[in-house]
């Protein structure tokens, strides 16, 4: 069943309109369920500027509704996914407030890293929020849990996410991200994300020590933005706080 708004049966006189190529200027005539209409003067794709896109944010049945979707509107799509992942991490670890603030804490980082190292942020952020579900509660955080990348599938599929983008997150937070083959930047940003966002967390508790963490930074991020990001967390935390002891 079609919404209303695109059925041709609920259509007046106004469903075929011209519009204005905001490339060249030629004049676009549109049917008003046309997403896209390619400029015959130019050969770009304008969207449709009648049509609001703002259900197929949220509707499962858009592509089916709008036919192909606009780059801008998948776009918006992934922000909600973003947001609805976080809600779902907080609903799993209810009160488990250290896992939703360290889930929180490498999402904030990965944010950080995402556009300088051109990384898919709906695929990092999800990854970096739920890292940990799946794993029992004071269970030692593993490189790579099979049981985060079963509960993470379930709860994408629930939110029905695209597979491409599953199939992305469970393999940056499953078993095979030791493996080398596994390792693009995707997995390097989130790896950098979590790893700074854990010495952090034992910086704080004075299990380590400033010097120390530095050196470790160094010798184990994967990206040059994570290494500049440690450095300047660094010397922010070095100058605010006193030395830890050694743990």
């Amino acid at each position: 069943m079609k919404c209303p708004g695109q059925d041709p049966r609920f259509w007046k006189f106004d469903a075929i309109f011209e519009a204005e190529c905001p490339h060249c200027g030629a004049t676009l005539e549109f049917f008003k369920d046309e997403t896209r209409r390619t400029c015959k003067k130019c050969g770009n794709k304008a969207l449709n500027p009648k049509m609001d896109f703002g259900c197929a944010a949220h509707c499962k049945f858009a592509e089916q509704c709008f036919g192909e979707l606009p780059p801008e509107l998948i776009k918006q799509r992934e922000n909600l996914l973003k947001d609805r992942v976080a809600v779902e991490m907080k609903q799993h670890f209810k009160n488990d407030f250290k896992r939703i603030a360290h889930a929180a804490r490498v999402a904030r980082y990965v944010e950080q890293l995402a556009e300088s190292e051109k990384v898919d942020p709906a695929v990092v952020l999800s990854a970096a929020y739920l890292h940990e579900v799946g794993i029992a509660p004071g269970e030692a955080h593993p490189d790579g849990s099979e049981a985060a990348a079963a509960a993470a599938r379930e709860i994408l599929e629930r939110l029905e996410a695209p597979d491409p983008l599953i199939d992305q997150v469970c393999g940056i937070i499953g078993p095979q991200a030791d493996n080398a083959e596994f390792r693009h930047r995707n997995f390097n940003v989130f790896h950098d994300a979590d790893l700074i966002a854990r010495v952090e967390e034992q910086l704080k508790k004075g299990f380590l020590e400033f010097t120390k963490a530095a050196q470790a930074l160094e010798q184990s991020l994967l990206t040059t933005s994570g290494k500049d990001l440690a450095r300047n967390l660094l010397q922010d935390q070095s100058a605010t706080q006193p030395q830890a002891v050694n743990g």
